[in-house]
């Protein structure tokens, strides 16, 4: 597609503006993306008879393991891979713009913390930085470097280093984001319990084998006991979407506009929308233009009135991933 639907994914305003958009996208995808297409064939779902969003194919998201994934004939500049155990099928999403994505991440956070300038981002991924083709290694990369703070770095086991920064940056009441995989912030704050008065804690999920798993609340409790804060924020993305959704600690997500949550019934995978039922995530992230928008996780959820979500675990037998926890 050209620049203008990029450009209008993020001037989104209203639920109308943003269902008209997709199902502009959709007729695009449907038009050029052959995997996407045939699965809508198999539905009997095209755009004459796809007239409102609750209409559209989501596309099960095993699809980016086992095929190539994308809208058009164009050239990819990034391909990221999703993690996985040894030897196990990985997801591939091929992302032809590298500059839309951080588009979708950047407004996406300031979205929720304001000016990533006024921030110092510390970062604790050491799962992430030890392989290749991470997105949320690329995201966070990008937005430790336009902090511009020179505190601002990752972190592999490096546990003294970053403490002695978090005290430094403590000291000095500097607004701090300290942003790290769940089994790693255990790790930390089980070394360095401390006090941090101005530094939000921000978990992306998963013990990546590591350690035991644990349900979001008993997570969050260990994190709040050690750290002397008050909530633990928490950030909801794949390898297989280009836009984040945040909760500022209540288990509650927001995603930005461009963004929407619509939860199907775990019995008929084409009933959907489901409100205030646990269901299946489907996601439609509009900033994949180039890939797939309409994406059936092998998340469990349940979507609120207020168009907020939660995260409540996974399909058995689904595969352990990263920004996700367990079923409770």
């Amino acid at each position: 597609m050209d620049d203008g639907i990029a450009n209008k994914i993020f001037e989104i305003s209203g639920e109308k503006d943003f269902e008209q958009t997709a199902l502009e996208l959709f007729g695009h995808q449907y038009q050029n993306n052959a995997v996407y297409k045939t699965f809508c064939d198999h539905l009997r779902k095209a755009p004459p008879n796809v007239k409102q969003l609750d209409d559209i194919p989501f596309l099960p998201i095993e699809f980016f393991k086992s095929h190539q994934v994308v809208s058009g004939k164009k050239d990819y500049a990034l391909c990221f891979e999703s993690s996985g155990t040894t030897g196990a099928e990985t997801s591939k999403h091929f992302v032809a713009d590298p500059s839309l994505y951080k588009k979708s991440f950047l407004l996406g956070f300031e979205r929720c913390y304001g000016r990533v300038d006024e921030l110092c981002i510390l970062a604790l991924l050491p799962s992430y930085l030890e392989r290749q083709g991470s997105s949320l290694v690329f995201m966070v990369e990008e937005l430790i470097k336009r902090t511009g703070h020179p505190d601002s770095g990752f972190y592999l086991y490096n546990h003294d280093e970053l403490h002695q920064k978090l005290q430094k940056l403590e000291k000095t009441n500097t607004k701090s984001l300290l942003i790290g995989v769940s089994f790693a912030l255990l790790d930390f704050a089980e070394k360095y319990p401390q006090q941090l008065k101005h530094t939000t804690v921000m978990e992306t999920g998963g013990m990546k084998g590591r350690r035991k798993e644990l349900i979001r609340e008993e997570l969050h409790r260990l994190l709040t006991t050690a750290f002397g804060v008050e909530k633990i924020h928490s950030e909801y993305g794949m390898t297989e979407l280009l836009s984040q959704a945040y909760s500022k600690g209540n288990g509650r997500f927001e995603a930005p506009p461009w963004m929407k949550i619509m939860i199907r019934d775990t019995e008929d995978p084409l009933h959907y929308p489901i409100v205030d039922k646990t269901g299946g995530v489907n996601v439609i992230d509009l900033a994949n233009i180039d890939s797939c928008a309409f994406i059936a996780t092998q998340d469990l959820g349940k979507a609120n009135d207020d168009g907020s979500f939660e995260i409540l675990g996974r399909f058995d037998h689904s595969d352990v991933r990263g920004c996700n926890l367990m079923a409770l």
